[in-house]
């Protein structure tokens, strides 16, 4: 009898792992067209000099950055001008190109806000969505296809990217400029939430968190989006935390209309599984759950 083929995003699905709360944090973000193969470790593997690697890596730490590979769904004929952005997490996106590897240092000198000599600035919404088989073969698997239905709705803001964390829940999704996270997606369920995101309602049901919040306030504001939306992906803030005691949080949050909440927020580590394909032994993830929700203002909403 054949071993069925080990999946750890149907694993995490049969296991109910819940997504909320596992968005990496992020002040900005460095995405670089190229095109493939992607390794595992998609910057050491892609091919340029130990010079260009060290001042991409330098500038992306400094700055509290994550580097993403992009490239275009389907399969294409490589151009030998090729883009860069560099994106301010609720900000905009200011666009470069490069045909040699020294052309990336101009993207370097930019994300550390040493350059100015970048092309054009904007504030369209890039999709990025994970197709990074190398590092997880769910993330192709599910990847590719949300990517290229994605693709057909927005074809300029739609881009294939290398890993973003959390491939238990391909198929994952990057919503820039503003930072949101989103998991546990088919092609189907992609395109409503865009279209909902793009129109002002983020989709609870399928958050991972915001880049901009730690992980016990993105369950809190996860929650506020839950019981209270529909809220734009800007509209519910993190105005505060505490920790009253190991493993326990207090998130004040705060909505575009003036309403205000103080959420309690629990941790907890989930039983050992394997959570991701390449996995050779069971670890543990974190879990961050909502134990209370205090309205700090009458009205309702």
């Amino acid at each position: 009898m054949t071993t069925p083929t080990f999946r750890c995003a149907d694993a995490a699905r049969e296991r109910r792992d819940p997504p909320v709360g596992t968005a990496p944090l992020a002040s900005s973000f460095l995405l670089i067209e190229h095109p493939g193969p992607w390794r595992f470790d998609a910057l050491t593997g892609a091919g340029w000099s130990t010079e260009v690697v060290a001042a991409l890596t330098a500038a992306i730490r400094a700055s509290r950055s994550r580097l993403l590979l992009i490239r275009r769904p389907g399969r294409r004929v490589p151009s030998d001008r090729r883009s860069w952005a560099v994106t301010r997490v609720g900000g905009t996106t200011t666009w470069g190109s490069w045909r040699r590897e020294d052309d990336l240092l101009v993207a370097a000198d930019t994300l550390a806000g040493a350059s100015s000599a970048a092309g054009a600035v904007s504030e369209d919404p890039l999709l990025l969505v994970c197709a990074h088989g190398q590092h997880d073969t769910c993330c192709a698997l599910r990847g590719r296809p949300v990517a290229a239905a994605l693709a057909a709705h927005w074809p300029e803001a739609t881009w294939e990217c290398s890993h973003v964390g959390g491939d238990r829940f391909a198929a994952n999704l990057v919503t820039l400029p503003d930072g949101t996270y989103y998991g546990d997606l088919d092609a189907g369920s992609a395109v409503d939430v865009v279209r909902g995101h793009l129109d002002g309602r983020l989709a609870a049901n399928h958050l991972r968190g915001s880049v901009r919040w730690p992980p016990p306030a993105q369950a809190a504001i996860g929650e506020i989006h839950r019981r209270h939306g529909p809220y734009g992906p800007g509209d519910v803030r993190a105005d505060g935390w505490s920790t009253p005691e190991p493993g326990r949080w207090r998130v004040a949050a705060s909505a575009s209309d003036g309403r205000r909440w103080q959420v309690e927020v629990w941790s907890r580590r989930r039983e050992a599984a394997r959570l991701t394909c390449a996995a050779t032994q069971d670890t543990f993830a974190m879990t961050y759950e909502v134990a209370g929700v205090e309205a700090m203002d009458p009205v309702g909403r």
